[in-house]
C-alpha cells in the first residue's frame, strides 16, 4: 500500500472539480478535453475561443513540467510502449470519444456532477472497456 495517497488524491480531485466548475461558471462550457481539442482543430468561433482552448491545452501539457521542476515531485508513471502502439492507442481513444460524444473528463467529471444519465452510461462504458483492455493486454496476451 505504499502508493496509497488519499490526501494528495483528495486535493487533486478537489482541484479538478474546482477547475471544471469554474470553467463552466465563467465560460458556460463543459471542460471536456476532447471537445476543447476538437474545437481547436476545427475552430468555428472567433479568435478568443481559439486562444482560450489553446491556453487550456498548453496548460495541460506544460503544467506538470512546471510542477516537477518547482517541487521534488516526480512522475508517477512512465510510458514504455512502442511508438506504433501509442499511435494506435491514440487513434482508438479519438474514435471512442467521437462515438461516445465526449471523453472521460467531459462525461466522468462534468457530466456526472450534473447528474447526466448519458454521462453515467458513457463513464461505465469507458470503465468497462478499460477493464477489458487491461485484462486482454496485460493478462491474456502477456503485456505489450
Amino acid at each position: 500500500m505504499e502508493n496509497f495517497t488519499p490526501i494528495s488524491a483528495l486535493i487533486g480531485g478537489g482541484l479538478i472539480g474546482l477547475a471544471s466548475g469554474l470553467y463552466l461558471l465563467l465560460n458556460g462550457r463543459i471542460a471536456g478535453i476532447s471537445g476543447i481539442l476538437g474545437g481547436l482543430l476545427t475552430p468555428t468561433k472567433g479568435g478568443s475561443a481559439v486562444f482560450e482552448r489553446l491556453a487550456f491545452i498548453i496548460g495541460l501539457v506544460v503544467g506538470p513540467f512546471i510542477l516537477m521542476n518547482a517541487t521534488e515531485i516526480e512522475a508517477q508513471s512512465v510510458v514504455t510502449s512502442s511508438l506504433p502502439v501509442i499511435i494506435v492507442a491514440g487513434l482508438l481513444v479519438g474514435l471512442g470519444t467521437t462515438i461516445g460524444s465526449g471523453c472521460t473528463s467531459g462525461h466522468g467529471i462534468c457530466g456526472l456532477s450534473r447528474f447526466s444519465l448519458r454521462s453515467l452510461v458513457a463513464t461505465l462504458s469507458f470503465m468497462a472497456a478499460g477493464f477489458v483492455t487491461v485484462l486482454v493486454t496485460r493478462h491474456l496476451m502477456g503485456g505489450m
